[in-house]
């Protein structure tokens, strides 16, 4: 998926769009989950246990602990599921459960997100990064392996734009960092990872 840019051609939006029309076709599975239906709850589990691992892995590159993070995250969503009020897709606010335990899993391990509010001369993107990997002839896939290869906050920042189609204002919120700190994080991890993919290609 593509980063996040403007408001009107934003495919994170355009996915919410698709998730809400998908939330809404499996309505009869969250009001069951809402009473404990064990069911229920693996129904919805088959259906997003996928994605959520993934972007889990995305964060803390560690397959073990990216499955740890899932099933907690997913007995937190259905602890909590009264709390799930539908203005959001539901898949929506299950990642959001997600990243936020990946990105405490982060913290114990003592990652580092820069202040670099200062940095000046950063461009805003707000092109679609991943079409341009594919016009450059770069497959998503090898991508997503130099990021893996980053530092933490590097990769999480990337990951979160790049990947899981996030916006500076939503990352901002995410890590709890100012929107200019989001964007000079992401333009010097942009630079790492673009080393990264010289390497590859060497």
């Amino acid at each position: 998926m593509g980063a996040a840019s403007h408001i009107k051609t934003s495919p994170y939006l355009k996915m919410a769009n698709v998730e809400a029309a998908f939330r809404n076709l499996h309505q009869d599975l969250l009001d069951a989950c809402k009473v404990g239906d064990q069911k229920a709850q693996f129904q919805i589990y088959k259906l997003y246990y996928k994605a959520m691992y993934n972007t889990s892995l995305r964060i803390v590159n560690d397959t073990m602990e990216a499955e740890d993070i899932m099933q907690e995250a997913f007995l937190s969503a259905f602890e909590k599921i009264d709390t799930y009020s539908g203005t959001v897709s539901f898949g929506a606010w299950l990642k959001k459960i997600v990243i936020n335990r990946s990105l405490d899993a982060l913290g114990k391990k003592k990652a580092v997100f820069e202040d670099i509010e200062s940095h000046v001369g950063i461009r805003d993107e707000s092109e679609d990064e991943t079409e341009r990997y594919q016009e450059a002839g770069i497959r998503i896939e090898e991508v997503k392996e130099a990021i893996d290869r980053l530092p933490d906050g590097y990769r999480v920042i990337l990951s979160l734009y790049l990947l899981e189609g996030y916006d500076h204002d939503e990352i901002a919120e995410i890590l709890k960092i100012s929107s200019s700190t989001s964007r000079s994080q992401l333009s010097r991890a942009k630079q790492k990872l673009i080393g990264e993919m010289k390497k590859d290609r060497k």
